[in-house]
């Protein structure tokens, strides 16, 4: 059975705050963007739920797929709905964390990352979306 209704949809995505220890400092998990909308940016690991996905299996799954890392503990931290965030439209995203114990974490950039790289959390490079703001809500949540 299909039902119409007259409400725009907006689409959801899943984004991994991922950190770890190296040499006794915090480090979060960070892609480099292949595709716009901010092409070549920083951003979070993330990407949209398809239509029969879970939340957090489309959050396990992006983050295998960006960064070939494969993380069984996701913890949900946040949604994120501000109208705008996202210039393709209205897009509200779920944001997971976790934490890598091995400090020696190899990552590999595919799909649509170009790069995937570990960044000390007091050296952010500037961020797409609303992904510094994202990072500054789980530090002031002691989340990360």
């Amino acid at each position: 059975m299909s039902y119409t209704y007259p409400y725009p949809r907006p689409a959801v995505t899943v984004d991994c705050l991922i950190t770890r220890i190296f040499e006794g400092q915090k480090q979060c998990l960070l892609i480099r963007r292949k595709r716009d909308p901010f092409r070549y940016q920083w951003a979070l690991p993330g990407g949209f739920v398809n239509i029969n996905e879970k939340l957090i299996d489309a959050a396990r799954r992006e983050l295998l797929e960006e960064t070939g890392l494969k993380i069984t503990h996701l913890e949900q931290f946040h949604t994120f709905d501000e109208p705008g965030r996202d210039p393709r439209g209205r897009t509200i995203s779920v944001v997971y964390t976790g934490y890598i114990d091995n400090a020696h974490s190899e990552v590999r950039a595919s799909s649509d990352a170009s790069e995937a790289k570990w960044f000390y959390l007091h050296e952010l490079p500037e961020l797409a979306f609303d992904h510094h703001d994202i990072i500054e809500l789980a530090k002031k949540n002691n989340r990360i």
